[in-house]
């Protein structure tokens, strides 16, 4: 892959747009397509010595999770031994916050149709127990016919059914009181919270919550301490006071502002990308895919399972994107290797590794259970469970995930290190996966 100071794989860049702690955002040209992306590029060693590893892979995950036309969509990730660059939509129109600079308000339709724009994207993305958690201005941004996408998912969580979020996140003026309180709340509420406070400083140039004090802002929030300008209609006052609601219960959800007759002025529902995973290779490129790629990909042998790199990241069970920023050399208790055989090949060459070392199978499609046969067991030391999974990248490449639930360390490692072999790949570490 050619990477310098000036390119990454096919992408070269173009100038600087941004510049943060641990990444910088770069303008990009495709030389395959000539179309413009936007790259950040994060520095590995400066993001896991400050422990922000997990919010990158957050990142990373969630916006792989969320097809939708309001939101900034990742083209690919490509990591090196220093660096990781995510490729991104390029969207040229800069942020909400240019728009509302030098305290200048939005006309009622411009607003209206911006936030029409956020509700439908935050309402897609709770429908899929995604809250964005730091919904502000400055990362809305907007393409050159004035549509509105989200950016920076660095804050989100997915939240498994009935939890409450715990981490206090987000910007000051934008976040819900019940934050404040350092309790559990509902991300969701929470995020319609900050699109209140984004609606409000659209209409009125002005943000509803602002003081020099933090702890002086911090009441005003807590106790929903604000005044409508002289100028906004009922309509507009109506919708807001139900969104910025202090009590996280009884504020207004985003299926019920979608109903509200103010919302519905000209309100056009936007058409999600919806991405059926596990579908077929060719209809999960012709929705997402450049045309470049789509051709390519029509010279492939088709098969059921066949999905890109970042449909394998997506469907991981946990996501894990722990090879992207380590580089380790001991074998751990889950690992990936590559295979570069069919999925049947790939599966006869785990039943020899398990088959050397008098190891049962049992076997069901591509997922496999593997344990000490009953009479080599002579105490529990002797017991051993592995399980391996077989992954159908292409049609002659395929990833192995191995994860150990009982056994000793050593006999897990002679395992691997037969199918290695007989793999003829003896690439080692979970990084070898990705």
């Amino acid at each position: 892959m050619r990477h310098g100071s000036n390119s990454i794989g096919k992408y070269r860049f173009l100038r600087m747009i941004g510049e943060g702690s641990f990444a910088k955002v770069k303008q990009a040209i495709d030389d395959t397509t000539n179309h413009l992306v936007a790259i950040k590029i994060i520095d590995k060693h400066a993001v896991v010595e400050s422990n922000l590893k997990s919010q990158v892979q957050q990142e990373i995950k969630t916006m792989r999770l969320l097809h939708h036309p309001n939101i900034i969509r990742i083209h690919e990730v490509i990591g090196t031994k220093t660096k990781i660059y995510i490729v991104m939509e390029y969207v040229a129109g800069g942020q909400l916050t240019d728009k509302l600079s030098y305290g200048s308000k939005l006309s009622e339709s411009e607003a209206r149709k911006l936030f029409q724009q956020l509700i439908d994207a935050v309402d897609y993305c709770h429908n899929r127990g995604i809250y964005h958690r730091d919904l502000k201005p400055e990362n809305l941004l907007l393409d050159t016919k004035g549509n509105l996408k989200i950016s920076d998912f660095g804050l989100s969580a997915l939240r498994k059914g009935g939890e409450m979020l715990t981490t206090a996140c987000g910007s000051p003026c934008y976040v819900a009181p019940e934050l404040l309180t350092n309790r559990g709340y509902d991300g969701a509420a929470a995020d319609i919270w900050s699109c209140g406070v984004i609606l409000f400083e659209m209409l009125s140039g002005s943000l509803p919550f602002d003081d020099r004090s933090l702890i002086n802002l911090y009441k005003k929030i807590y106790r929903a301490d604000y005044t409508f300008p002289a100028w906004f209609t009922e309509g507009q006052r109506k919708i807001i006071s139900r969104i910025l609601d202090p009590n996280p219960r009884t504020r207004i959800a985003a299926p019920e502002i979608i109903e509200d007759a103010w919302f519905q002025t000209d309100y056009v529902p936007a058409c999600p990308y919806e991405l059926q995973v596990m579908d077929c290779a060719d209809e999960v490129h012709a929705a997402f895919e450049s045309v470049e790629e789509a051709e390519a990909e029509k010279r492939i042998p088709k098969s059921s399972s066949f999905i890109n790199a970042f449909q394998l990241i997506a469907m991981s069970h946990d996501l894990d994107l722990s090879g992207l920023f380590e580089e380790q050399d001991e074998v751990k208790e889950k690992v990936m290797l590559v295979s570069d055989h069919t999925v049947d090949d790939t599966v006869t060459k785990i039943q020899a590794a398990a088959a050397d070392m008098k190891l049962s199978v049992e076997r069901s499609n591509n997922k496999m259970k593997m344990h000490s046969s009953q009479k080599m067991i002579r105490s529990s030391r002797s017991y051993f469970d592995l399980s391996a999974e077989v992954i159908e990248v292409a049609p002659l490449h395929c990833v192995v995930e191995i994860s150990k639930s009982a056994g000793e360390l050593a006999t897990y490692r002679e395992f691997f290190n037969s199918l290695s072999n007989l793999l003829k790949d003896s690439l080692g570490d979970p990084a070898s996966a990705q």
